[in-house]
């Protein structure tokens, strides 16, 4: 039988990084064994559930990497993909386990069954419902249903309960752990248990892959698909995703759903990888992982039961593998908001050449980024030198640094004189840069670490940053593109770093 598994989340909030990694784990299950991943919008808590919060799960997904095959945008045989469209399919099931007798008419009301579990808490008894209502004759419930409210409540007729599970093996449960439960409010709402089963029988769900928090719910579940005539899915109970502390991961440690970190400049590449090492290894210990590798790979027998500690630092250590991995358009269609709003590129349309060369200036700097957000100020030094030399502790660290060297000044002053002198009308490219820096190196007897180190703090006012031979010809080129501030030359630059190191001198 073909793999069919679901995803069904309630649009009443952000996606959480928990629920996303389970997402994650069904639609990894389906596409390495060619099945089927589902999205099913569970929106009957009416209160709660919002189109704005329903369109943010589509945009999380679709940012994740995370497509499906049937579901609200997708269609479908097995439809409608919202709980609140299956209302009539909930009532004929309901109808159906009232004529056979599993289910029964309960009307106890609140303050009863109130009384009824504070009788049994005193009696050092689990509070479940007493059963009141079972034996009343099929006739006389049809004719006190007329005038009084009720629910319907499920028989629960069997000993136990048990199951195995993909992750935590063998599960059993006593039936006196779970009572007759409701399964129609006196609304005429299904619970959620019903309207669960329901709908993953009527659309085919071989496999249901969730968070421990449904694991006690299962029993009950099994039970319905029991009195349904139905061979119940395979169920997987993935642990929690837990913070720093070991408590649930949430807002107070700092961030705990997918549009928190987009909103932190994580890429999804970087999420989509960190999310499935929480819980699951690759078979040869790699950790670096494209979702194809990862798909071809997974099993949900190689899923740990232990919950998973969330790791802020090795998510930005993958996050910035990725951002020195990204090609340059990609990197600038993830930046481009942030650079236009930082006032360092002009607003609006950008022409070829200016695009191109900003996605070449992003992959210089991705080494010094862990986020996208690191972007505008990694790139600080070349768009705007003259204010980061002046002020910035970074460069007044470099410089102090520097001043030490009895030979940098006349470096920094002859790579001023040498590229002063090239040919303005030919940008700098790499081969140029070297011959530059090693014509400035051959008339002063000044090699290696002392010449570089010296021209890098000349061009970019810092002790680290991009290479040297892709920096200067970007800071060439960019000089002349329609910025809002002037880039400034190498050579304007050496220049300002020779002045600044005279005056330390005195």
């Amino acid at each position: 039988m073909p793999v069919r598994v679901r995803f069904a989340p309630s649009p009443t909030g952000h996606l959480h990084v928990g629920n996303a990694r389970t997402a994650l784990f069904n639609w990894l299950f389906a596409r390495g064994r060619g099945g089927v991943f589902i999205l099913r919008i569970e929106d009957t808590d009416v209160e709660r559930s919002t189109p704005e919060s329903e369109l943010g799960i589509y945009e999380d997904l679709r940012w994740l990497g995370l497509d499906w095959d049937e579901g609200p945008g997708a269609g479908g045989a097995h439809g409608p993909y919202r709980q609140s469209e299956r209302k009539e399919l909930h009532a004929a099931g309901a109808r159906g386990l009232l004529a056979t007798g599993a289910a029964y008419r309960c009307f106890c009301s609140v303050e009863q069954l109130e009384a009824d579990r504070q009788a049994q808490r005193e009696a050092g008894l689990p509070p479940r419902y007493t059963g009141r209502c079972r034996d009343i004759a099929p006739a006389e419930s049809a004719r006190r249903a007329a005038a009084e409210r009720f629910v319907l409540r499920f028989r629960v007729t069997a000993d136990s309960v048990a199951f195995d599970d993909l992750i935590r093996g063998r599960v059993e449960v006593p039936a006196s752990q779970i009572g007759d439960m409701v399964i129609v409010r006196a609304d005429g709402l299904p619970t959620y248990n019903f309207a669960v089963v329901l709908d993953d029988l009527a659309m085919g769900i071989t496999h249901v892959v969730r968070g421990e928090d449904h694991i006690s719910n299962t029993p009950r579940q099994i039970l319905l698909y029991r009195a349904l005539g139905a061979q119940p899915p395979v169920f997987a109970h993935v642990s929690m995703v837990l913070g720093p502390d070991g408590s649930p991961l949430s807002k107070r440690h700092g961030a705990s759903s997918l549009s928190d970190f987009r909103e932190r400049g994580i890429l999804p590449e970087a999420m989509l990888n960190y999310l499935v090492l929480l819980g699951w290894a690759h078979p040869d210990g790699r950790e670096i992982l494209t979702a194809e590798e990862i798909a071809s790979a997974f099993s949900l027998e190689r899923v740990g039961h232990a919950a998973a500690m969330f790791d802020m630092k090795k998510l930005s250590w993958l996050n910035a593998h990725y951002l020195r991995s990204a090609s340059g358009p990609r990197l600038l269609a993830a930046c481009r908001a942030d650079l236009a709003a930082s006032g360092l590129v002009p607003a609006g349309e950008w022409g070829n050449a200016l695009e191109d060369w900003l996605g070449r200036a992003l992959q210089a700097h991705a080494g010094q980024m862990e986020t996208l957000k690191d972007a505008v100020i990694a790139m600080r030094p070349l768009f705007r030198f003259t204010e980061f030399l002046d002020s910035d502790p970074l460069a007044a660290a470099a410089l102090e640094g520097l001043a030490g060297q009895p030979e940098a000044l006349d470096i920094v002053s002859r790579f001023a004189d040498v590229v002063e002198s090239r040919d303005p009308q030919r940008l700098m490219d790499k081969d140029a840069f070297r011959a530059a820096a090693g014509e400035v190196g051959r008339a002063l007897g000044v090699k290696g670490r002392a010449l570089f180190h010296a021209i890098r703090v000349a061009v970019a006012a810092a002790d680290t940053g991009p290479e040297l031979d892709r920096l200067v010809p970007l800071i060439d080129e960019g000089a002349g593109l329609p910025l809002p501030r002037t880039i400034p030359s190498c050579a304007r630059r050496a220049r300002l770093v020779a002045a600044k190191l005279a005056k330390a001198r005195g």
